[in-house]
């Protein structure tokens, strides 16, 4: 298991109890590290990600069957009987499956006054932050097509949305239509900064100087794997925008025999905690039935 976020713990849980052998190796990089809460997760509601991570190694520790390692897997390469990982202490491990969840990396907009805030008032998913800044002043910073998509999802949570397009004006005029119609503002200019007590943010600043009331920015981030990994394993990749994902099947095969992805890392549902933890868990499972394909095949087949 290489990550120990929501995914991999999820999935270890699942081959523990199924008493596989397990190996989770874990860099303590998640990718929601920096949120205050997460939100809509069933038990865990507006909690902070380490009390779940914690929790889910404390339940991990019960199991003889799994072992928890802090390090980092930095190549790998296939074998005869299944894969072997190189550690950055210069260890190495062998194991017959493989699951990828080492999350991804989220890129948003390179606007200063962004990374300080990201995750608290600047965000990427409403149905994640959404509640903890309604009826505030919020805005959406995205030039793309799905920009105005984005502005009127947020309408759901305040009546005060602008998007922001940062010097773009090519706007559909049927997008421009809906927008009015759902009271959202559009402003054109050119985005300089972020202004406000971070994680605070108080308003967007623009290249003239003025600037506009903002308690809460949705802004698109791309995301990109973490390693080299996957390839290095033979798994095929998606690099679509705004996704750079592992192909997978629905049950969380890769292209490679064993090996497998999920959460951030597979990209298969829109990011979340929630999405994560039912990935991990079907995944496992879909190890194991495989296994018993693998160790008592259909006769003939």
């Amino acid at each position: 298991m290489v990550g120990g976020g929501a995914a991999g713990l999820s999935a270890a849980l699942t081959l523990g109890r199924a008493r596989q052998r397990t190996l989770l190796i874990d860099a303590g990089e998640p990718s929601n590290r920096t949120a205050e809460g997460m939100g809509a997760l069933l038990g865990y509601d507006g909690r902070p990600p380490e009390q779940l991570y914690s929790a889910g190694r404390d339940e991990l520790s019960k199991y003889s069957t799994v072992e928890i390692r802090s390090g980092r897997v930095t190549g790998g390469t296939v074998n005869d009987g299944g894969f072997d990982l190189e550690l950055e202490a210069g260890s190495r491990e062998s194991a017959r499956n493989v699951l990828l969840a080492m999350g991804s990396d989220y890129r948003p907009p390179q606007v200063r006054g962004v990374l300080e805030r990201w995750g608290r008032s600047v965000f990427h998913c409403p149905f994640c932050h959404g509640w903890e800044v309604r009826d505030k002043a919020l805005g959406v910073l995205d030039p793309s097509p799905r920009g105005a998509e984005r502005a009127l999802l947020l309408r759901f949570w305040s009546d005060d949305v602008t998007l922001f397009t940062n010097g773009e004006s090519g706007m559909e005029p049927e997008d421009v239509d809906r927008l009015t119609q759902a009271k959202v503002s559009i402003e054109e200019s050119v985005v300089l900064e972020l202004r406000g007590d971070a994680p605070a943010l108080e308003a967007v600043v623009f290249e003239d100087g003025a600037h506009r009331a903002c308690e809460g920015l949705l802004v698109p981030a791309p995301m990109f794997q973490r390693s080299s990994l996957a390839e290095q394993l033979g798994a095929r990749l998606t690099k679509d925008a705004p996704i750079e994902s592992v192909e997978v099947d629905a049950m969380f095969r890769t292209s490679v025999p064993g090996l497998y992805a999920a959460g951030d890392a597979s990209a298969t549902a829109p990011p979340s905690v929630a999405t994560a933890i039912a990935a991990g868990s079907t995944a496992a499972k879909t190890i194991v039935h495989d296994l018993v394909e693998e160790l008592y095949p259909v006769p003939g087949r």
